[in-house]
């Protein structure tokens, strides 16, 4: 790997841990998630995906500056967006909205590598699949699937085009079951447990963008 994808490596990293930290603050904390969390599994977590995020940038995009910029940018509010998930289970709106019209005119401009001609799919993409997923959790009530989520999923669809919004999605949900299932067997969480999916969307979404073909 070249030095500046180190160093990104490196930046990614330190925006991981301060993210984590700024989580255990912002948004305000309610009695259930008390604020001023302790350094934990959390920080790690959210600092390695950092670290990984920003330092597979540059083998990915390395030519385009411009896909470097925006990308970078979309990575950085996915980082801060896993921290808050991972802590208080939430994603909140100035992470997440801003994006969409952001990947709404990257996508038009044709600049877009992962979207190229196919604006339509990935207009699809943002629209359906968030659809599928929200509209039939509707009958269980506020937070079987949070709006964060399909705010969250809107933009991945725009940035990263229809099929690897897809495989992004399916990522996610094999992820995720695999993890309540190792956490069920640890006897870590309960049935009736809420687990958040916005983490497991997240890491989808750099999947789809750095790591597949």
């Amino acid at each position: 790997m070249e030095p500046i994808a180190w160093l990104l490596g490196a930046g990614g990293a330190a925006l991981g841990i301060a993210a984590d930290r700024f989580a255990t603050r912002w948004p305000e904390h309610d009695e259930e998630d008390p604020a001023g969390r302790p350094i934990g599994w959390r920080t790690v977590v959210v600092a390695v995906i950092g670290a990984l995020a920003f330092g597979l940038l540059v083998p990915r995009f390395g030519g385009d500056t411009l896909a470097m910029v925006i990308f970078g940018a979309w990575f950085a509010t996915l980082v801060v967006g896993l921290a808050t998930d991972l802590d208080q289970r939430l994603l909140p709106d100035v992470l997440t909205l801003p994006v969409i019209p952001v990947a709404l005119v990257y996508a038009l401009s044709g600049r877009n590598p992962l979207v190229g001609d196919e604006i339509v799919l990935a207009v699809l993409a943002a629209v359906i699949i968030p659809a599928v997923l929200y509209l039939p959790s509707i009958p269980f009530g506020a937070g079987a699937f949070g709006l964060g989520d399909v705010k969250l999923l809107i933009g991945v669809g725009l940035l990263v085009g229809g099929s690897r919004a897809l495989g992004s999605v399916f990522f996610a949900v094999v992820l995720g079951g695999v993890a309540i299932v190792v956490l069920l067997a640890a006897r870590r969480i309960g049935r009736r447990s809420y687990i958040p999916f916005g983490p497991f969307f997240i890491l989808g979404a750099l999947w789809a963008v750095l790591i597949r073909p």
